[in-house]
């Protein structure tokens, strides 16, 4: 990634964004496994061949969101957490995190992140605050931590504790160490008791890494890599991890289910706290 690219989307402002249509973008994919409509049909082409070989990606884009509305409570209610930074945001859809979050703490104040200018355009419209919190939408690349905190510092005191939120978003960066790195930047810029909250998919299910091979080799997208739930653990080394560790998303805390716990997913996260 070139830094002109990078810079070219870190300022861009809705009227002057140029929206591509010929390649499918992971968030609006994922919009339309969610049921969403903000989509082309370059997106719902990609992901109908990911649920011609796996429909169970419908389960994983459900899921994953059920655990970082769960997350988000938990942080809120439970850690008094009033500071998000949330990377990878994707398409605004039903409970977001500043909703979540503002329903407990009005004076929550949330920071969204994501390169798509789609997403851009929706965030600012869609994304708005309670007047004693505050909300504020960065287009940026998660490879850019130095331009994020930045513009994040805008809104977000770093002095205070912040849960930072890296919810599906690592899987689109191809090498481990380049992870460790992104996440160590940002949490440096963090103060102790700020949490980190992740997940991503896994290769836990083979037919979930088949779909995911014909998608990256034939979509045109950023390709997205499944990593092993022991990977996924190392990105929070030096943090104490909450209980019950790094799982599957639904057995992150689930929410009483009167018909029984959803099927396992290969989406595994957790979420810890910096000491």
């Amino acid at each position: 990634m070139a830094d002109e690219n990078v810079a070219d989307r870190n300022t861009a402002r809705p009227g002057q964004v140029t929206i591509d249509t010929s390649r499918p973008h992971s968030a609006r994919v994922w919009n339309y496994l969610l049921g969403g409509k903000d989509n082309y049909p370059i997106d719902r082409t990609a992901g109908d061949r990911v649920l011609g070989v796996f429909p169970g990606m419908v389960d994983i884009a459900r899921q994953s969101r059920y655990m970082l509305t769960r997350v988000v409570r938990h942080l809120a209610e439970d850690a008094g957490i009033r500071q998000f930074l949330d990377i990878g945001t994707g398409l605004p859809t039903v409970d977001n995190t500043h909703e979540v979050a503002q329903r407990i703490a009005p004076g929550s104040r949330i920071v969204y992140v994501d390169n798509d200018p789609l997403v851009l355009v929706h965030a600012e419209a869609l994304l708005t605050s309670t007047p004693e919190g505050a909300t504020a939408y960065i287009q940026a690349d998660v490879r850019d931590p130095g331009y994020i905190l930045e513009q994040a510092a805008k809104t977000l005191d770093f002095e205070r504790p912040t849960a930072l939120m890296l919810m599906g978003i690592m899987g689109l960066v191809a090498d481990d160490a380049e992870i460790r790195d992104i996440i160590a930047r940002l949490l440096d810029a963090l103060p102790s008791g700020s949490y980190l909250a992740l997940y991503d998919g896994t290769d836990t299910d083979p037919a979930y890494v088949k779909a995911l091979t014909g998608y990256n080799g034939g979509s045109g997208a950023v390709p997205y890599k499944p990593r092993s739930p022991e990977v996924i653990r190392h990105f929070f080394d030096g943090l104490e991890l909450l209980e019950p560790g790094v799982v599957s998303v639904v057995n992150w805390r689930p929410d009483p289910d009167p018909w029984g716990a959803a099927p396992e997913v290969a989406c595994w996260g957790g979420l810890a706290r910096k000491p």
